[in-house]
């Protein structure tokens, strides 16, 4: 059968839906929630519009291959400008750092800053950042790691391990650097994937180079939500349907694989394949026993975040799109996160983006311990008022009285993630490429994957990726 049904319109199954649907294929998304996005969601509160997920786009041209495999620019449907400064860093001391992605603009910042020596040694870690990059991408990132096989890549590992890929990546960055703003500011990126500086392996000072190197980026209008909105658009000029508010109760087969799935209101739609676009240990209840994954008898968690969503009466012109604000402890942070207790002084994101409505909004993020790890029934009323007391003591003013939307691990287990986290598992070694959830049911044929549970794992890039993939594989089932 050429009919496919995804499950989840985030923007992984969206990715699987908009490379299917352009090339010949029946395609039907159904999405539990009113609009697309999934993670990538959007709330309002008032007047005021929050982005509710991700926001940090980084490797647009993984996007711009999605609309291209559809004969569409992606300039005609999204628009994206490139923030500058990347980040703003603000360190305890009262310096700061302005993250450029252009090799002379960020050399003569971190000369200014930490020195001309220090200036040096940057320039050749953003060589060797360049360098692991070029290995991983195409051999463990932008690729299929459903069999074996796909790790079986001697050249690239070895290459990875002559770079020092396998140490730790606090160790790593320190080999390296001297100066410990700059080791932060190449290390943070960790918490992206749920492990600490200390935990995480060296190859994924990759997301450092993503962010440092390669850019940040943002949509002109609309916000973070505007990039699955497109991608909703350009499935409706294809010819393909999403179905709002409709849940899948059940992924149907027989001896021979899928046969379809069916909804909660009794329809049954009819499919050749399905790909599971959604939080994969929730999905458990809509899939058959054979299509269990060993990998998931001991999933572990990633640490959550407590978020505050803020309407501003006016708007922070000097403000850069995102500022992180270093505490004065940085090991202690970790270790207090990974025994489940809150960070005794968390660094903080918050992201001011350009108002395109008029109403200017603040986001501020704190790294936090999922529902796994603590007693968020105690914890909430202490974390947000020590949140906001922090925000006006680094002088955004108080932000109690504003109109706000909190997102904190119950929130987000409301919101369809397991344990309360928006990050998924965390990216350890046993959780990693193959060892990963896998992306196919190999014991139900025609039964596929995508998102953050599988690989590549977390992140916009990599789950748009896993989209991408979960399709290539269907296409040539097919052929």
């Amino acid at each position: 059968m050429r009919s496919v049904v995804v499950v989840g319109a985030g923007l992984g199954g969206l990715s699987a839906a908009v490379q299917l649907a352009a090339a010949g294929r029946e395609v039907t998304v159904v999405e539990a929630m009113g609009e697309p996005g999934g993670c990538c969601g959007t709330a309002r509160v008032g007047a005021y519009r929050f982005d509710t997920g991700p926001s940090v786009l980084t490797m647009p041209g993984v996007l711009a291959e999605i609309f291209g495999a559809a004969d569409q620019d992606l300039r005609h449907w999204l628009p994206l400008r490139r923030l500058d400064p990347s980040y703003r860093m603000v360190f305890d001391d009262g310096s700061r750092l302005d993250v450029r992605a252009e090799r002379e603009a960020m050399a003569e910042q971190v000369r200014t800053v930490c020195g001309p020596a220090e200036a040096a040694r940057y320039e050749r870690y953003r060589r060797l950042l360049d360098e692991l990059f070029r290995v991983e991408w195409p051999a463990f990132i932008d690729a299929d790691m459903t069999r074996l096989r796909g790790l079986a890549r001697p050249a690239a590992l070895l290459r990875l391990a002559a770079l020092g890929g396998f140490r730790r990546l606090d160790r790593l960055a320190a080999r390296h650097l001297t100066d410990p703003r700059l080791i932060k500011a190449h290390t943070f990126q960790s918490l992206y994937v749920g492990l600490s500086p200390q935990r995480a392996l060296g190859i994924y000072a990759v997301i450092a180079h993503m962010d440092t190197v390669g850019g940040v980026y943002f949509p002109e209008r609309g916000g973070m939500h505007a990039i699955p909105a497109a991608m909703a658009a350009l499935l409706d000029k294809l010819g393909a349907g999403i179905r709002y508010g409709v849940r899948a109760r059940r992924v149907e087969t027989d001896g021979d694989g899928v046969t379809g799935v069916l909804l909660e209101d009794g329809e049954r739609l009819p499919a050749g394949h399905v790909v599971v676009a959604c939080d994969r240990l929730a999905a458990r209840r809509l899939l058959p026993a054979l299509a269990d994954d060993w990998r998931l008898r001991r999933p572990r968690h990633s640490p959550s975040c407590l978020v505050i969503h803020a309407g501003l009466e006016r708007s922070l012109p000097d403000q850069a799109h995102h500022t992180l604000h270093f505490g004065r402890a940085w090991r202690e942070t970790f270790t207090a996160l990974a025994a489940g207790r809150p960070q005794p002084d968390p660094s903080l994101l918050v992201t001011c983006p350009e108002p395109d409505d008029g109403h200017a909004t603040l986001s501020v993020l704190e790294p936090a311990p999922n529902l796994r790890r603590a007693d968020w029934g105690r914890l909430r009323p202490e974390l947000e008022a020590r949140l906001l007391r922090r925000m006006a003591e680094l002088g955004y003013g108080d932000l109690s009285g504003a109109p706000r939307l909190v997102l904190d691990p119950p929130a987000w287990a409301a919101r369809g993630h397991t344990a309360g986290t928006p990050f998924a598992l965390d990216h350890r070694f046993t959780q990693t490429a193959w060892l990963r959830p896998s992306a196919v049911a190999r014991r139900v044929p025609g039964l596929h994957f995508a998102g953050m549970y599988t690989a590549p794992g977390v992140g916009v890039p990599p789950v748009l990726i896993s989209g991408r993939l979960a399709a290539e594989r269907i296409l040539k089932e097919a052929r």
